[in-house]
């Protein structure tokens, strides 16, 4: 009879103990490859903590690096009457960092607006009704503000509401808008308006009757020669207007640009008028951005400090057996990326009258991280103190010592990090290395369960074997002990 499974034939529990003879065999391979796998796992998240923080570090240098950032003027604007926080008043105004320090009294006299044309009277030959028609003769009309210029195709017929449409229509429309006003009286009947956006002193609108038609006199500027005149403007295209401590200045639209050099204001209202009838003025302070340049300074400081203990917390032993190891505990890689950067913040720029962080207050506290100290321990002033005195008296060196293409240290700490960061760099090098490693794990865990299948063939062969002599012998004793029954012993 054959037998089923290991141990029918003699008794035995050789079955378990095939199976307990592959877990001896496997647990310790299985326990070296998960021991493995929770490591990987543990630097490869490691990695990525700190390939995230070096990001961070790496955007917010990246903005400190660029001169517009730190050298930039403040534009503030104070309106009479206007008080209330949000509130606007006649126009809002911006700097660059090449402006130079001053007060301004400004007021907006004239904003600056497009020309109108719009058709006569209807008992002078306009219009009584928009479903008048604009000419019995075909022809065309060309809309024109300088250089900009569309065409519009007037059919014989076409009514005073389709000529409208198809102006606003029109793709090469470059800011004529047409309407039809009703005037609600006989003899002024309905009129067609033209109004351009085009703005400036000389930008009027001409509408040019290109075949000279006499129907087409009723909406156009001109004839086809532009010697001719027809409809007269209702409102011509004019300039804003302003005055700079009493300079009248002025600019084709309502922003204005370098009348003031490396200044610009918009232009939203006219200004307010006094008891007298005179234009209010309003105060324009252009001075340094000390609020905005000290907490991008700060922000430095913070974001330094924020990588600085992150990569600590990643590169800790534990100090007991409680206390894990750093998932990347004694990474030469994570100790040299913090190396580097202290250097480079300690570093001198021979470009700026500063020449290094600690002139401006900044310096290294006993953990290695950047403080601005709020006490004078050795008689060369407080941290707080220099940087008021820095962003007071050197404000644009401070640019220099963050900027400067070659020295500056956030142009150094930028590419610096660059290199780890950036695709192919050597951090997300190293992060691949181990997802690759990571991923042969997989295979050296099929050569394992290859391996177990292999060896217990080889037990379940063994004992098999021994099952069969076990249950022969079984057998040849109980024929022996029947043989011996029928003798009489």
């Amino acid at each position: 009879m054959a037998i089923q499974s290991l141990g029918v034939g003699s008794g035995l529990a050789l079955d378990d103990l095939v199976k307990q003879l592959l877990e001896v065999e496997r647990q310790p391979k299985i326990a070296r490859l998960d021991k493995r796998e929770e490591t990987l796992d543990a630097v490869i998240s490691g990695i990525g903590t700190l390939k995230s923080k070096m990001d961070e570090f790496k955007t917010s240098v990246d903005a400190l690096r660029r001169d517009t950032q730190l050298s930039k003027r403040s534009a503030v604007v104070s309106h009479p009457g206007v008080t209330e926080e949000g509130a606007k008043g006649p126009f809002t105004a911006e700097a660059s960092s090449s402006a130079v320090t001053g007060s301004y009294q400004i007021a907006v006299t004239q904003l600056a607006s497009g020309s109108r044309v719009e058709t006569a009277d209807a008992s002078l030959g306009g219009f009584s009704s928009k479903s008048d028609s604009v000419s019995g003769t075909a022809g065309s009309l060309t809309f024109k503000v300088g250089s900009d210029s569309f065409d519009i195709s007037v059919t014989a017929g076409m009514t005073l509401e389709q000529l409208r449409n198809k102006v606003n229509a029109n793709t090469s429309n470059f800011g004529v808008t047409a309407s039809i006003v009703n005037t609600g009286t006989v003899d002024g009947g309905v009129k067609l308006v033209f109004t351009s956006e085009k703005t400036g002193t000389g930008n009027d609108l001409q509408i040019v009757n290109n075949n000279d038609i006499a129907d087409l006199q009723r909406v156009s500027t001109t004839d086809s020669s532009e010697t001719a005149s027809y409809l007269g403007y209702a409102k011509t295209a004019q300039n804003a207007q302003a005055t700079i401590d009493g300079i009248l200045v002025e600019s084709t639209t309502n922003r204005f640009e370098n009348v003031i050099e490396s200044v610009a204001f918009d232009a939203t209202t006219v200004s307010t008028k006094d008891a007298l009838g005179e234009f209010q003025t309003s105060t324009l302070e252009i001075g340094y951005d000390k609020d905005g340049v000290e907490k991008k300074i700060r922000d430095f400081v913070d974001n330094y400090n924020s990588l600085m203990s992150e990569i600590t917390k990643l590169t800790r032993y534990g100090v007991s057996e409680l206390e894990e190891d750093g998932a990347l505990a004694g990474d030469f890689m994570a100790r040299g990326i913090q190396s580097g950067l202290s250097n480079i913040v300690s570093g001198s720029v021979p470009s700026s009258a500063l020449g290094t962080l600690f002139q401006m207050g900044i310096s290294f506290g006993e953990d290695g991280k950047l403080e601005i100290s709020e006490f004078d321990e050795f008689g060369l002033g407080s941290g707080e103190d220099k940087l008021s005195d820095a962003l007071a008296d050197n404000f644009d060196e401070i640019a220099k010592l963050f900027t400067d293409d070659k020295n500056g240290i956030a142009s150094r700490a930028y590419e610096f990090v660059h290199e780890y960061t950036t695709f192919g760099g050597l951090l997300r090098t190293r992060e691949q290395s181990y997802k690759d490693q990571k991923d042969l794990l997989s295979d050296e865990r099929e050569r394992v369960e290859l391996q177990m299948m292999n060896y217990e063939q080889i037990l379940r062969d063994k004992y098999l074997a021994l099952d069969q002599t076990v249950s022969k012998l079984n057998q040849t004793g109980s024929a022996l002990m029947a043989a011996l029954a029928n003798t009489g012993f």
